[in-house]
């Protein structure tokens, strides 16, 4: 049994010992001194050497020996490995010798010499905290007065610390407080900006207001010293002289000699009139409605209201056009009479015009419509109307897989039953878009479900070029106004191509993260692209860097559907998030947002 082995761990071997007599401690105690022995020399030549630290691991865990155990055999243990061991085996791990549990017996030479080193370790890599919890958890005697001192330093140290820290928060507190009060005073010096804004735009529209109510006196005036003084008809002619077309056939005019009181009449009127416009002057030096005026009209109501459901967008729109202080985009058509407007800030002149337009028009009045039956089809959804570039033809399609041109005075000015196409194009697949080139009047590009890009002759009703790179729907297509044989086109692979009329295969490829929905080019530029997409954004691409947007506009809450320029610098935008947004493309910054349905009701 002495010379047989049986299979263990893994370990370094050593030569074979016989095994001692089971009970036999007296054979053993010399060999575990050496071993000890051993070990603590080894320890104390050095911690870095390599050997020593092998000698201290356990063979079996190879972590450094816990709760050491020597063997019969010579070989030390963590006591809980060796037990482990032993309940499956009745052997040594690194010798094989037999080895039962009751030749184990502990090793306190080794635990006290692993204990020391453990204590220089600590002593070596612990905080000064865990060096004084460590000393504490030996044992190691102290004096009073030692532990009163070391207790006083503490105390000391923890006062200081408590101040540092107090003082940190404080200073972190101050920079906040400074950083809400400067930015509360530039909320304050814009917000006393834009009130004295309003005060002078007040004064400005009051002052105006008051010239229009003198004019309407003096013109009150000019006609009762008419009515009162016959002699004076001479010197001021008057209308009234003259044969009125706003009677009716066989009708006397108003100074008729048959109607004697009819004169009377007329001027108790026109006092009424005056006195009513005496109330007026009156109440707008005191800056309130006339006490005597009248109902206002339901059209006036409604603009009011209208005012009040977009007031947030308005507002916005104001102070921006009164703080950039921009000339006025367009010219409005002006009142007849005319008002001398000095005083007037551009901005407001131009905040007046777009007020006055927003809330003169809720509705679209229907001038024509289209009836254009179709046999086949009978749902007859038309998805995109394009007009030429002379607006004297109009395009249409839709699912009925077709292309209808027709006139748009004939649309217009002869209403009919049915409205015949000049030239109808037979398409593949159901259309999403269509694009008129802006230089010749028989070209028009559409896109369609299957995503082809086609390039179609008006004249002849056939397609001329078609592309069809795109994998999905290809949702819009737009002509470059600057360079017309240039098109942009977008879909749902998340694709923007760029295609030119010369070539077979498309000249520029925009990857992009999310589904393309519209498309169209600066109508002042070819290198610049405007694209609405699924991802709630409108990106802006230079064509000649297309690696990445010039600008990126985030506002929308849901996707783009459509995007527009008004200019070469507006863009517009609509989302299925009920919103109408503009934008300076400029300038990079939003202009202006309108809720839709409260706009339109």
């Amino acid at each position: 049994m002495g010379d047989s082995s049986v299979a263990g761990a893994l370990v370094p071997s050593v030569p074979k010992q016989e095994p001692a007599p089971s009970g036999d401690a007296s054979t053993v105690a010399p060999t575990a001194a050496a071993a000890a022995e051993e070990a603590g020399a080894r320890a104390s030549a050095g911690d870095g050497e390599a050997t020593a630290d092998r000698d201290l691991l356990c063979p079996i865990c190879m972590a450094v020996i816990k709760d050491a155990f020597l063997t019969a055999c010579g070989h030390s243990f963590c006591y809980m490995c060796i037990v482990t061991h032993l309940s499956h085996k009745s052997d040594c791990p690194c010798c094989g010798n037999y080895l039962t549990k009751a030749q184990l017996y502990p090793n306190f030479l080794l635990d006290k010499v692993l204990k020391k080193m453990s204590a220089r370790q600590i002593a070596k890599t612990a905080s000064p905290v865990n060096q004084f919890r460590y000393a504490l958890q030996q044992g190691n005697d102290m004096a009073i007065k030692e532990l009163d001192s070391l207790m006083t330093l503490i105390a000391e140290k923890k006062r200081h610390m408590e101040q540092q820290e107090s003082e940190t928060n404080m200073q972190i507190l101050l920079v906040f407080l400074h950083c809400l009060r400067k930015q509360k005073l530039e909320e304050l010096n814009e917000i006393q900006t834009d009130l004295q804004y309003i005060k002078e735009d007040i004064s400005a529209v009051e002052r105006h207001r008051l010239e229009l109510y003198r004019t309407k006196e003096r013109y009150s005036m000019k006609l009762r010293m008419l009515l009162d003084d016959p002699a004076a008809s001479k010197m001021w002619p008057s209308p009234m002289d003259k044969p009125s077309s706003h009677f009716p056939p066989n009708s006397r005019g108003p100074l008729s000699t048959s109607n004697p009181g009819g004169l009377q009449n007329k001027k108790l009127d026109l006092k009424g009139q005056i006195s009513h416009q005496g109330f007026q002057r009156r109440d707008v030096l005191t800056c309130s409605d006339p006490p005597s005026a009248p109902i206002q009209s339901g059209n006036v109501i409604a603009r009011k209201r209208r005012v009040q459901a977009q007031f947030n967008e308005l507002q916005e729109y104001y102070l921006q056009r009164r703080r950039t202080g921009v000339q006025s985009r367009r010219l409005e058509e002006r009142d007849i009479v005319t008002i001398n407007k000095e005083g007037y800030h551009a901005g407001l002149e131009d905040f007046q015009s777009v007020l006055t337009t927003f809330t003169r028009y809720s509705r679209l009045r229907v001038i024509a419509e289209l009836r254009h039956g179709d046999l086949f089809h009978s749902a007859n959804i038309v998805s995109s109307i394009e007009f030429d570039r002379d607006d004297e033809l109009f395009a249409t399609a839709g699912v009925s897989k077709r292309i209808k041109v027709f006139e748009f005075s004939t649309v217009v000015n002869e209403p009919s039953d049915v409205h015949c196409p000049v030239v109808e194009m037979a398409t593949r697949s159901k259309l999403s878009c269509l694009s008129w080139n802006k230089y010749s009047k028989n070209v028009i590009a559409s896109s369609d479900y299957e995503g082809i890009v086609n390039v179609w002759d008006v004249q002849t009703g056939q397609s001329v070029m078609e592309y069809e790179e795109h994998e999905k729907r290809a949702w819009s297509v737009d002509f470059s106004r600057t360079e017309p044989s240039m098109l942009v086109s977008g879909s749902d692979d998340c694709k923007v191509k760029v295609w030119c009329t010369k070539q077979e295969a498309s000249a520029i490829n925009i990857d992009m993260k999310a589904n393309i929905c519209s498309v169209k080019y600066n109508p002042g530029s070819s290198h610049y692209v405007a694209v609405g997409s699924a991802d709630h954004h409108i990106h802006y691409f230079d064509l000649r860097n297309p690696s990445a947007p010039v600008y990126v506009f985030g506002g929308h809450k849901k996707a783009v559907s459509y995007v527009k320029f008004l200019s070469t610098n507006e863009l517009a935008s609509a989302s299925t998030d009920s919103t109408l947004r503009l934008w300076d493309v400029k300038e990079n910054c939003p202009v202006c947002v309108i809720e839709i349905f409260l706009a339109l009701q």
